[in-house]
């Protein structure tokens, strides 16, 4: 264990606390977690994960922004973003790009003597996936971020980052808080 893992798992358990409880201050924390993961993952040449974490920051700012203003229009202004539930034309898309962006990356991370070529690229394109359906504010993301880590759990261990490995099962289990948390406040919504 190093301070960037040891700052990597104080700022990422900090940020997706924050999403359970819809916290806007969760999008800058979250861009804190992506400089360190980025950090973390080039040392443990895992390529595709260090990649992610430079998306993550720019999906971070885009969230932040999206939650304050993409909702729906109130006069002039947007107002906050509402929860809502992935729609057709999101899950083909899902159901299209997950798996040939998985196979596109795993070849590419053949090329570059990636440790884990298969499972950095799925877990890379499920959390993609996730980060932009949480930036929408859709329900299901809990859902792909609950796969992607049940993924990473043993990935992480596999590359001797132990503290990375339990901030994922600590992810995983908020996620699922989360993911309950989410439908009450959708249910609310809807009454």
């Amino acid at each position: 264990m190093n301070w960037t893992e040891a700052l990597g798992f104080i700022t990422g358990g900090a940020c997706v606390w924050l999403v359970v409880r819809e916290n806007l201050w969760n999008w800058p924390i979250g861009a804190a977690n992506a400089v360190f993961f980025f950090v973390l993952f080039f040392r443990s040449r895992l390529y595709a994960d260090m990649a992610l974490q430079a998306v993550f920051f720019a999906l971070n700012v885009y969230g932040w922004w999206n939650w304050l203003f993409g909702g729906e229009r109130l006069g002039e202004r947007r107002g906050e973003l509402r929860i809502v539930l992935v729609n057709r034309t999101e899950w083909a898309a899902l159901a299209a790009v997950v798996p040939a962006a998985t196979l596109a990356g795993r070849q590419f991370l053949r090329t570059v003597n990636d440790a884990a070529p298969l499972l950095d690229a799925f877990t890379t394109v499920l959390s993609l996936a996730a980060l932009y359906l949480q930036c929408r504010k859709r329900l299901e993301h809990w859902w792909l971020w609950i796969a992607a880590d049940v993924v990473y759990i043993p990935l992480y261990l596999s590359r001797k980052l132990p503290l990375t490995a339990v901030l994922y099962f600590i992810f995983l289990l908020m996620c699922a808080a989360g993911l309950r948390q989410w439908r009450r406040s959708l249910l609310t919504q809807l009454t």
